[in-house]
């Protein structure tokens, strides 16, 4: 595009010792993240770091910490805060239009196994799409304890504790940076978290189906599952006490209705103070003025949303580059989906309640 060969690398270090690049994209396996983040600023690079931006919080406090001890501009992959809508559901929150936020539920749901991406496994028959001689296995462990080699591993990293939380790490971190843009907070003050391997039985370790279940200071309890075995109609619902925004689609997806509906004048519907169906409710009662968000200037919304490729995100981050200003996305936003993804998965594997204690930046098992 640019009238130039794009160059590869074995190593980082041989990228970053150029003098002529100014930015880095780190797209790597979910436990690398935040080390490479490290050393990507320490090399004076801009640096765009997908999500999750650490599961693992010595590592999110050290790259948090380099961040914050250079001048450079880190953004962080989760592109939702750099999108029309999400950003307008904000305003409607602020503006106070649904009162005080009591819930917030989401359910991102697909039918499939999810990042399994070797169809089939090893039985010594079926040829491997990978072999260790192809890869540097100990430097793509970067510093996780020794194992042998397993292709599984190295192009799945998704499915193996060790390096990913899977459903937690993936979705949940875009699900509750979307949870701390519309409510301004950046920690939860317990989690608790449940689930299991349920359908897709191929050797995985991490949950194909997963729900956790968190408070917040302010005063709401935040509740987000996923599937992996049934798609029904994925949705995200905020609750306050004066109305209602509903999403339709998962993770991204751009259709929100904001409603009275649930508001105090619904005390109950069940004792006919609220609206009767007789069919699936849409766009319920006329006289909870139920409306579509919408945004001028921008696409109208549909329950797909942007495709992960939305160039708004990026071009965020190039800006940033350009005249030094915050990103959407800081290191401290990474910073808290990190919280909640690492106290989920730790809760899920421990059977605990885990809760966050804010000065110490630990999480624990009692109450603070």
């Amino acid at each position: 595009m640019f009238g130039t060969e794009p160059q590869s690398y074995k190593y980082s270090e041989e990228m970053q010792a150029r003098q002529d690049i100014d930015g880095v994209m780190i797209a790597t396996g979910d436990f690398q993240h935040a080390k490479l983040c490290t050393e990507v600023v320490q090399a004076g690079k801009d640096c765009y770091v997908e999500k999750p931006f650490a599961n693992v919080l010595e590592e999110a406090k050290a790259a948090r910490a380099a961040v914050k001890a250079s001048r450079q501009v880190v953004q962080v992959g989760t592109q939702h805060r750099s999108q029309a809508y999400p950003l307008a559901v904000r305003d409607i929150i602020k503006s106070g239009r649904i009162g005080e936020v009591a819930r917030i539920t989401q359910e991102w749901n697909v039918n499939q196994p999810r990042w399994r991406y070797i169809h089939q496994l090893d039985d010594g028959k079926t040829p491997t799409l990978l072999k260790e001689e192809d890869t540097d296995w100990k430097r793509w462990l970067l510093g996780k304890p020794y194992r042998p080699f397993d292709p599984h591993v190295y192009l799945e990293f998704r499915l193996y504790k060790d390096f990913s939380s899977g459903i937690f790490d993936q979705w949940l971190s875009h699900g509750s940076d979307m949870v701390h843009l519309w409510t301004d907070e950046t920690h939860p003050v317990s989690a608790v978290a449940a689930g299991g391997i349920l359908t897709w039985k191929d050797g995985r370790e991490n949950p194909d189906n997963a729900t956790v279940t968190l408070i917040y200071p302010k005063g709401f309890i935040y509740t987000y599952s996923t599937s992996f075995s049934n798609s029904y109609r994925s949705f995200s619902r905020i609750q306050g006490r004066d109305g209602t925004i509903e999403n339709y689609g998962g993770e991204g997806a751009s259709l929100f209705m904001v409603t009275k509906e649930g508001g105090r004048q619904d005390k109950d519907p069940e004792s006919g103070s609220g609206p009767t169906y007789t069919a699936p409710p849409g766009m319920g009662p006329e006289f909870d003025h139920a409306e579509i968000v919408r945004v001028p200037g921008v696409k109208a919304p549909n329950s797909h949303g942007p495709d992960d490729d939305d160039v708004d995100h990026l071009m965020k981050w190039l800006t940033a580059m350009r005249d030094r200003s915050e990103p959407n996305a800081t290191v401290d936003h990474g910073f808290s989906h990190s919280i909640v993804c690492m106290m989920a998965a730790q809760s899920y594997w421990s059977g605990k309640k885990l809760y966050w204690d804010p000065a110490k930046e630990e999480i624990v098992d009692q109450p603070v």
